[in-house]
């Protein structure tokens, strides 16, 4: 789909939009979603980012796809200016222009950082929002130190987008998600995620996405009264739900056990289930090993990091070396 077909769409009489899910919540299905949700999703994230008439916004993704048609509606409820670049890997290649505000996936983010001048270019934008898939640790560590905003979104097509913000860079930079004005979250009875936003959701809607929920005491009432943060309220996404293993009882986050790992295995890498009669599941690492090791000194380097740094109970029983981790087109790893 093109802007011109979009804004077609957008302008006919119909009130509701057919849209594509993703597969966050079930399995991906064809949607209808009404206009008014769709504009007062993108004037939440306006407001909540301060962007203003006339500032540059970026379309850099497919308007087959919610993320695309939301940055389309945000430039038409903000005035934005809208700067349109062919959906690819690396958005910035031939831009010319300061960009104000874009939304990008991890992998474009990724490829940008390869090229000097991209890396400059992505640098200055002032408000980069990232979303589609997880932000991995090595890349959330190289926009650490990136001088303008950079955040990393939550959200997904049945929520018209994101609806919380987490800080990637600068002081601000935490591992936990606000919500955006009018959202509110709890915890179904698995641990999952459950979100009702009513203006941009008719009903509460429950995720496969297992979180953390805390009061925000360490967010200042002034910060609390500019986003409208109910309480002060954030969370943190652990993992997904079908990314738990049970190994003698003890459910054990997949991605938790790579997360600690980061610093430490500087080589690709995932956890994987292993079935074992004793235990039910167990833990298991897949890696690259490092240029000129062998497979047994590459297993036995990453036993000793694993054991120095897992608790016991996360300290994988079998180890594989591998040739590649596989990735998906948006940079997520592959689970098979």
């Amino acid at each position: 789909m093109v802007l011109t077909q979009f804004l077609e769409l957008w302008n006919n009489d119909n009130p509701q939009m057919l849209v594509q899910t993703s597969g966050s919540t079930g399995k991906p299905k064809p949607l209808w979603v009404d206009k008014c949700r769709m504009e007062a999703s993108a004037k939440a994230t306006c407001q909540y980012l301060k962007l203003k008439a006339g500032d540059k916004a970026l379309l850099c993704m497919s308007l087959d796809y919610i993320a695309g048609k939301m940055m389309a509606v945000r430039a038409l409820v903000a005035k934005l200016q809208l700067i349109v670049v062919e959906p690819n890997g690396h958005p910035l290649k031939n831009m010319e222009e300061d960009i104000d505000f874009a939304a990008m996936v991890p992998l474009q983010v990724f490829n940008s950082l390869q090229v000097p001048a991209e890396r400059l270019r992505l640098m200055r934008i002032k408000h980069l929002i990232i979303g589609g898939s997880a932000i991995e640790a090595d890349l959330a560590h190289e926009l650490r130190s990136f001088p303008n905003a950079v955040w990393s979104t939550y959200g997904m097509t049945e929520t018209l987008s994101h609806i919380a913000l987490r800080r990637l860079n600068g002081p601000e930079a935490s591992e936990w998600y606000v919500p955006l004005p009018g959202v509110e979250v709890k915890l179904n009875s698995k641990g999952c995620l459950v979100i009702n936003a009513p203006h941009v959701c008719q009903n509460p809607l429950e995720t496969n996405d297992i979180a953390i929920i805390k009061q925000a005491v360490d967010v200042s009432e002034e910060s609390l009264e500019q986003h409208s943060v109910k309480q002060g309220v954030v969370f943190r996404i652990l993992g997904r739900l079908d990314n738990v293993l049970v190994s003698g009882g003890i459910k054990i986050q997949i991605e938790e056990v790579e997360r600690e790992l980061y610093p430490h295995l500087n080589t690709p890498y995932r956890i994987v289930k292993i079935k074992d009669q004793k235990f039910g599941e167990v833990v298991g690492l897949e890696f690259v090993p490092l240029c000129g090791q062998s497979s047994n000194e590459a297993t036995t380097m990453a036993k000793q990091i694993c054991q120095q740094v897992l608790p016991k109970y996360w300290q994988p029983k079998a180890y594989f070396a591998v040739n590649e981790i596989e990735r998906t087109p948006t940079g997520k790893i592959k689970r098979g």
